[in-house]
């Protein structure tokens, strides 16, 4: 981004025009310009660390800087214990009972029968006294109710053995496993918000600002550090209206500049379709040679290239 008032740049391109009376019209005056990355905190935080310094040169990938993160950790912690639990309650419902519950069910059973047993030798007892006079038939009947309710608790017992010996049912599984695939949705969003609190350079280049310090306060989308990516530096130049046929985009033009590597080519990504900075006129063939347009090249990311903000002169490529 152009940081000095583009109305005075296009008078200084329009000065340097008119003192070119001794040339061939084939050069160009302009500056160059960059697209700067603005790094901004995806949400607010107290800055805890900034590992970048202005005029620093860094890689792709390289740590920029750092936010508070207490409430995310401590949600990733809460995320890996609830998947931890939805896990073993799966691993609980396809395994069935566990073979101490098993056994226990058996311990119920082999008392069940025992009594079953014992219910079945006093009704034989009852029934025989019952032939005689000492036997009355309320005996009797009290011992047939016992039998039949020692047979029932055994039969149940049995019945619950069977189905301790299963996996859970299928709408149980099924259950379990939606739980758990909740738990690691919850798990992976809470690791995702911890990681948006170190931030990384999306690009190499240099570091053109740092914004803020450690200790402040740094709202969301609020720009923490300023990058000037490699090949993100562009020139701008003006073109009068008898040359502008003359170029296409996508065509090579040379760059000159102080202290510029000689052979320093941009290739034009934009040429404007409308003249800037000219007042609504109707244009005489004598004042129309003075409009201009604005035309856009990309510069290779070469050592001397020019900075955003230094004026050059373009010129085209020779065919």
């Amino acid at each position: 981004m152009m940081r000095r008032p583009a109305c005075l740049v296009l008078l200084l391109a329009l000065a340097l025009s008119a003192c070119r009376e001794d040339g061939d019209g084939t050069d160009f005056p302009g500056y160059a310009e960059g697209e700067y990355l603005r790094i901004a905190a995806p949400e607010g935080g107290w800055l805890q660390d900034v590992a970048v310094a202005k005029g620093q040169r860094i890689a792709a990938g390289a740590p920029l800087f750092v936010l508070e993160s207490t409430r995310e950790r401590a949600a990733v912690a809460e995320a890996r214990a609830a998947l931890a639990q939805a896990e073993s309650l799966l691993a609980d419902r396809r395994v069935g009972a566990r073979p101490e519950e098993i056994a226990a069910i058996e311990a119920q059973l082999a008392e069940a029968e025992a009594t079953l047993h014992l219910a079945e030798v006093t009704l034989v007892r009852q029934r025989e006294l019952a032939q005689t006079a000492a036997g009355t038939l309320a005996r009797l009947d009290e011992a047939r109710a016992g039998e039949r309710q020692a047979e029932a608790r055994r039969d149940r017992i049995r019945a619950d053995l069977a189905t301790a010996r299963l996996p859970a049912r299928r709408d149980q599984v099924a259950a379990a496993e939606a739980t758990v695939q909740v738990a690691q949705a919850a798990l992976a969003q809470a690791e995702w918000r911890l990681s948006q609190r170190a931030v990384s350079s999306p690009a190499a280049g240099i570091v053109d600002d740092v914004v803020r310090r450690v200790g402040e306060w740094a709202p969301g989308s609020g720009t923490i550090v300023s990058l000037l990516p490699d090949g993100a530096t562009r020139v701008v130049f003006f073109v009068p209206e008898p040359r502008r046929a003359t170029l296409r985009q996508g065509q090579t033009v040379v760059i000159e500049c102080s202290a510029c590597p000689p052979g320093l080519t941009a290739r034009i990504s934009r040429i404007a379709t409308e003249a800037e900075y000219t007042p609504p006129v109707i244009y005489s063939r004598e004042n129309r040679a003075r409009l201009v347009w604005r035309v856009e090249a990309i510069v290779a990311p070469i050592p001397g290239a020019p900075t955003p903000g230094q004026p050059v002169t373009v010129r085209p490529a020779a065919p």
